[in-house]
């Protein structure tokens, strides 16, 4: 029946929204958004993260939560911590040259969207999110789940952002870059340490 059928979609949905958005609310993905939106337009820093979700979503519900054995644990978390180690680094040298700027450089969309885009890609493959809307998929409807968890991801990345652009009123350029820095930092030593507690584990 319709009726039946559109509800049943509507609370497969809902229920992937509200387990998702829930989930990711003060996560690293997140503050990835919160960090590079300290730094550059909103906009392009959005869509690469909404970009990102969409297809980490997609490859979940379907293939299920074998996408997140494709590769070994250490190797994908050490990558991760590799990646927000770079960005940390670089953030810190430019905070050195921006000393009383007032504002920040715009940089090209298309750059700021590929990074966003793959910084997502690295932290969020495999992590739990993307295990529970495998297993959401797979329990119920495949598309009703994928497109409330998107949903719940554009929220909570468009909440990171506009928290990003908010923080970026008020800092110096020079104390943005330090602070953006020291979050990417922090974020290294996290994924560094689930690197080596799944070698251990391994």
């Amino acid at each position: 029946m319709p009726e039946a059928l559109t509800a049943g979609w509507l609370s497969s949905a809902g229920a992937a929204f509200l387990l998702i958005a829930l989930a990711e609310f003060g996560d690293k993905s997140q503050l990835v958004c919160m960090t590079l939106a300290c730094r550059y337009r909103g906009g392009p820093v959005l869509l690469g993260a909404v970009s990102a979700f969409a297809l980490l979503n997609a490859l979940a519900v379907g293939f299920g939560a074998a996408v997140a054995r494709w590769l070994p644990e250490p190797i994908l978390a050490g990558g991760v911590a590799l990646l927000f180690a770079g960005f940390g680094i670089h953030a810190l040298r430019a905070a050195n040259g921006a000393d009383g700027e007032e504002t920040v450089p715009e940089r090209s969309g298309h750059g700021i969207f590929l990074t966003t885009f793959l910084l997502i890609v690295m932290a969020e493959f495999g992590d739990k999110t993307q295990i529970a809307v495998a297993g959401l998929g797979s329990a119920t409807r495949p598309v009703a789940v994928w497109t409330g968890a998107t949903l719940a991801l554009l929220f909570t990345s468009g909440v990171g952002v506009v928290a990003g652009r908010r923080v970026l009123q008020r800092l110096p350029l020079g104390w943005l870059h330090r602070v953006s820095g020291g979050l990417f930092l922090l974020l290294a030593v996290f994924a560094a340490w689930r690197a080596w507690q799944a070698l251990a584990a391994g």
